[in-house]
């Protein structure tokens, strides 16, 4: 199979760290990003320069239904239709941490909106286009487990929502020979903290971490990059935990 695959939320952090990995493997690359244009095409320069692969930058809003049609109908023009997914991207609120109780309405559905129907919209544009060998990974979170108590529910809660869409859609595109699998990161040294508002978030908890330290990008990466591939051809709507033991 000619391996493409799109990856949202491509530019950085645990994205940026999944196309470099996938570009070493022949994968050929559309990286979707929102707002860091300077990132997104610093890294297509970076892989065209040391791997013989396509590499394309596209400008959506995953959380918009029609930008999402507009970034798939792109991948098919300049790179060819998707045979694999990563849903990477993902967000905090850039508002304090706050419990239940201090949560807005619009912060609630903003949350959803980038979180749970991006991944949606993302994995229904990719069956309509996948055949019998594709597959898809979401990334997920530990929060999903955890609660994330008095922080961020309202992330913890929409990650659930994307544990439930893994694990059904899986059932629903198994017979068309289409894997649907998870990933739960734990506390990774990603931009995501500072977005949220605290940039030394990982140092300030890693101490109730079983392993003592956070995680690199390219350990989730790692995981991802292996339930993509031909390796994990028999696994289908399960989970792999990043998470240094939580």
């Amino acid at each position: 199979m000619n391996k493409r695959v799109l990856i949202t939320g491509g530019g950085r952090g645990i994205g940026a760290a999944t196309a470099r990995h996938l570009a070493g493997q022949g994968y050929h690359l559309c990286l979707n990003y929102r707002h860091d244009k300077a990132s997104a095409e610093a890294l297509v320069a970076e892989i065209l320069a040391h791997h013989p692969v396509s590499c394309i930058a596209v400008q959506a809003d995953v959380g918009v239904e029609a930008e999402v049609v507009r970034l798939f109908e792109e991948m098919d023009a300049r790179l060819g239709p998707v045979t694999h997914l990563v849903n990477n991207a993902g967000r905090l609120q850039p508002q304090p941490q706050m419990r239940v109780l201090e949560m807005s309405a619009e912060r609630i559905n903003q949350t959803l909106t980038t979180n749970v129907t991006s991944c949606f919209l993302c994995c229904r544009e990719a069956v309509r286009r996948m055949t019998a060998g594709g597959a898809i990974v979401n990334v997920s979170s530990a929060a999903a487990r955890l609660g994330s108590a008095g922080e961020y529910v309202d992330y913890a809660a929409a990650k659930g929502a994307v544990d439930v869409l893994t694990r059904g859609l899986s059932l629903e595109v198994a017979a068309q020979g289409i894997r649907v699998n998870g990933v739960r990161p734990g506390f990774i040294y990603t931009e995501m903290h500072a977005d949220g508002g605290e940039p030394g978030r990982v140092d300030r908890v890693k101490g109730q971490i079983p392993l003592q330290r956070g995680g690199q990008p390219t350990e989730v990466a790692a995981a991802i990059a292996w339930l993509l591939s031909d390796e994990a051809s028999y696994v289908t709507g399960t989970f792999i935990d990043v998470a240094g033991g939580r």
